[in-house]
């Protein structure tokens, strides 16, 4: 089922979001089939559940989609189930970011070149590893979400207040995409 992604401005995208209790299996495995539809239908490369209005640690990446540019990742596909990021590199690298709940804005962003990250897997069995690559950056994005930030809180205040009047029409309601959205106001 595809789900509306919800825009700049609803409250869930600024709650840090809970750990999920794995007993109810079933229910976690069909919301994060829906959260793979709704990353299709939006032409996107990961979600995270507060932009599906969903305060809980659940991420979903699809890198296959850029595959044919980064080989690395045909067929990846993967489901992150409590992921915390415990761990960032020194070294940096700024690169073009945009995001579902913010369409039509992308600004550069400096993010950590590797990561050590825990989560469980679509098994709900334990990892923790060093990530590294553009899988870290769209993982660092992503798991960003879970603890109430956007990509433009990382970009510098003149850069905010270049975009300002974006983020404000977000706030009125008013996004232009192709996707399903819930605004903060009906559109």
């Amino acid at each position: 089922m595809i789900l509306p992604i919800y825009i700049y401005g609803q409250p869930v995208l600024r709650e840090v979001s809970k750990d999920i209790d794995p007993a109810d299996k079933e229910q976690l495995l069909q919301l994060t089939q829906n959260m793979y539809d709704t990353l299709a239908a939006s032409g996107g490369i990961g979600l995270a559940a507060p932009q599906i209005g969903k305060a809980i640690r659940l991420v979903v990446i699809d890198l296959d989609i850029i595959s044919d540019d980064l080989p690395e990742y045909k067929g990846f596909r993967h489901a992150f189930y409590n992921a915390h990021i415990l761990e960032y590199s020194e070294e940096t690298e700024e690169m073009e970011e945009g995001c579902l709940s913010l369409p039509g804005i992308s600004e550069k962003v400096k993010r950590s070149v590797r990561i050590r990250v825990k989560y469980l897997d679509d098994q709900f069995m334990p990892h923790e590893e060093w990530v590294s690559g553009y899988l870290a950056r769209v993982m660092q994005h992503e798991f960003d979400h879970l603890d109430g930030n956007v990509f433009t809180d990382h970009i510098s205040p003149f850069r905010r207040q270049m975009i300002k009047s974006k983020l404000n029409a977000f706030l009125k309601g008013k996004a232009r995409c192709s996707y399903k959205v819930k605004t903060i106001r009906k559109s």
